[in-house]
C-alpha cells in the first residue's frame, strides 16, 4: 500500500526514504467495503481520501431524488468536497465505495501541519489539484459541446478499462443520462 502512494508522490516530487517514512505518519488507513458511505449529506466533510485500491465515487440526490455522480476516483485518485473539508462545512455530497475499496486519509489539520513541515508535500497538492481542475474543465467543456453520446463514446474511448469497471448505471449518472438510454447508445455503437 505504501509502495503505490510512494510511487505516485514520485511521479510529482522527489523524496528520500525518511521522509516518505514521516510524511506517512500523517495519514490513516481504512477498508471500505462495497457500497460503504465514507462521506454523508449533512456532515462536515474532514477527510481527504487517496485510493490505494477499489473504486471510489462522490454523488449528491437531486431534487428528484435521483442520485447525481460527479466524480469518481480509482487508484492513486484523490477525492473529497473540496468546498466542504476547505470551509470545514456540512455537505450536501456522499462519497461511497463502488467495490470493495482501501484508502489512505487525511484530515485538514493534519494536512496543513503536513504542508508546514513538508514544503516538498505542497509541490505535490499543487500538481493534484492542478490537475483535479483540468478535468473538471474538461468534463464541462464536454457537457455543453458534445452530445450525449458523443459524451460518452469519448469517455469509452479514451478511458476503456475504467468504462468496463464502473457499472452502466453510474456511468450514466456521471453522464446526466438514464442508464436505459446509455444502454442504447451502446448497443447502437457495437452494431
Amino acid at each position: 500500500m505504501s509502495e503505490l502512494f510512494r510511487k505516485h508522490l514520485e511521479k510529482f516530487v522527489t523524496i528520500d526514504d525518511e521522509t516518505f517514512h514521516e510524511i506517512l505518519k500523517y495519514f490513516n488507513t481504512k477498508q471500505v467495503a462495497k457500497k460503504e458511505n465514507l462521506l454523508q449529506e449533512g456532515q462536515v466533510c474532514k477527510h481527504h481520501y487517496f485510493v490505494v485500491h477499489g473504486l471510489l465515487r462522490k454523488f449528491f440526490i437531486n431534487e428528484k431524488g435521483t442520485e447525481q455522480t460527479t466524480e469518481f476516483a480509482i487508484e492513486t485518485w484523490w477525492l473529497t468536497d473540496n468546498i466542504a473539508y476547505e470551509h470545514k462545512q456540512t455537505t450536501s455530497c456522499y462519497i461511497q465505495a463502488v467495490e470493495k475499496t482501501q484508502v489512505l486519509y487525511i484530515d485538514q489539520e493534519s494536512q496543513e501541519k503536513l504542508l508546514a513541515a513538508f514544503p516538498v508535500m505542497e509541490r505535490y497538492f499543487r500538481f493534484i489539484y492542478q490537475r483535479a481542475y483540468a478535468a473538471a474543465q474538461l468534463r464541462v467543456h464536454y457537457l455543453f459541446s458534445l452530445s450525449k453520446e458523443e459524451f460518452y463514446l469519448s469517455l469509452a474511448h479514451k478511458h476503456p478499462e475504467f468504462v468496463q469497471r464502473v457499472p452502466q448505471y453510474l456511468i450514466a449518472s456521471f453522464l446526466g443520462f438514464t442508464p436505459e438510454y446509455l444502454s442504447e447508445i451502446r448497443k447502437k455503437s457495437v452494431s
